[in-house]
């Protein structure tokens, strides 16, 4: 069969853009050199904090301020079209100091407040649960939450029923570049399928992938520890010294993440987990009594120029790595905008 477009890589990045090519008219198979979705996507803590993960105003911020405003609709849709609940809330982010620190943080946000974007400085304590050491906080109300897993499982089936094709075990070595432009991709058993538009959307495998114009994309590991309790003991996500903490409604609490340049390393460590365990600890003490359900590692596509979304400079390929901390935010827009590099459309705003 022949494909108007080739995708590489079947994470969310891959799938959400094989979605939105898809819904447009075109034929498009997603080739992917392990599982579909077994990477970062399934993996994340599914933090919607588009304001509460801004270090400061510029374009990286506009664009999860962007993505965030397309969350509902893009959630609604994908459940309608696949039937799986996404576990998409606007739960509200909280980042939480201590007493002296509460002047610094409010700083570091006031261009936020410039710009308009709903900004609390609450007097009182907004969570019980929350020790009296890390009482203050600054409050985003818009900011939320999704489950990564049933995010992916949802754009999948969607992708699925939209006519597209996945292929598991189907490794990609290098990006066919004929004449400056991209006309194809060829595996690592030898095998060329050649088309008119390639998409990267490998994550951390990006820099991997020869051909592919992209060569400052690395992996940075992160590891989550998963606690269990039988009632929630707060509602919004929480960003404190050392950890954040993600309250599902079933009472999980996702405690992450780290940071680390450890190359493709994938293992959760000791040192890890009791660090994650001992902030988490200190901003809600109620957690001791927390089950510990699991934990993982995964790796984060890092890419020291930002996000990589749309044009690559080499025609026929178009770029969906780099997203690092926020690709789960950044999926409903990049989507989009790689659709609109693809077919020749306007940007997405």
């Amino acid at each position: 069969m022949s494909w108007d477009v080739v995708v590489v890589g079947g994470g969310i990045m891959g799938t959400v853009s094989a979605l939105e090519l898809a819904r447009r008219g075109r034929r498009v198979v997603v080739l992917e050199r392990s599982v579909p979705g077994a990477e970062a996507s399934s993996a994340a803590a599914g933090i919607l904090g588009a304001q509460l993960e801004a270090h400061g105003p510029g374009e990286e911020a506009d664009l999860l301020l962007a993505s965030r405003a397309l969350y509902p609709g893009f959630a609604a849709a994908l459940e309608d079209e696949s039937g799986v609940s996404v576990g998409y809330r606007r739960c509200g982010g909280l980042r939480v100091c201590a007493p002296g620190v509460r002047r610094e943080v409010e700083l570091a946000v006031a261009w936020q407040r410039e710009r308009g974007l709903p900004v609390e400085l609450p007097s009182a304590p907004v969570e019980e649960a929350i020790s009296e050491s890390f009482a203050q906080a600054v409050r985003f109300v818009e900011d939320g939450q999704i489950d990564p897993p049933r995010l992916f499982a949802a754009a999948s089936v969607a992708a699925a029923r939209a006519g597209v094709e996945f292929r598991a075990g189907a490794e990609v070595r290098r990006v066919i570049v004929e004449r400056e432009r991209a006309t194809g991709v060829a595996l690592g058993g030898g095998e060329v399928l050649s088309c008119p538009d390639v998409v990267l959307a490998a994550g951390s495998w990006s820099s991997l992938v020869a051909g592919a114009a992209v060569d400052d994309v690395r992996p940075v590991r992160g590891q989550i520890v998963e606690l269990g309790l039988r009632a929630p003991l707060f509602s919004h996500v929480v960003l404190g010294p050392g950890a954040y903490l993600v309250p599902r409604a079933d009472g999980r609490v996702l405690v992450g993440s780290t940071m680390e340049r450890v190359g493709f390393e994938k293992r959760v460590t000791a040192g890890a987990v009791r660090d994650l365990l001992d902030a988490a600890l200190a901003i809600v003490p109620g957690l001791r009594d927390a089950t510990l359900l699991g934990s993982w590692a995964s790796f984060r596509p890092h890419s020291a120029s930002g996000p990589r979304i749309g044009a690559s400079g080499i025609a026929g390929l178009t770029l969906a790595t780099g997203h690092h901390r926020n690709g789960i935010l950044l999926a409903p827009l990049t989507g989009r905008r790689v659709a609109d590099a693809v077919t020749g459309a306007a940007p997405s705003a």
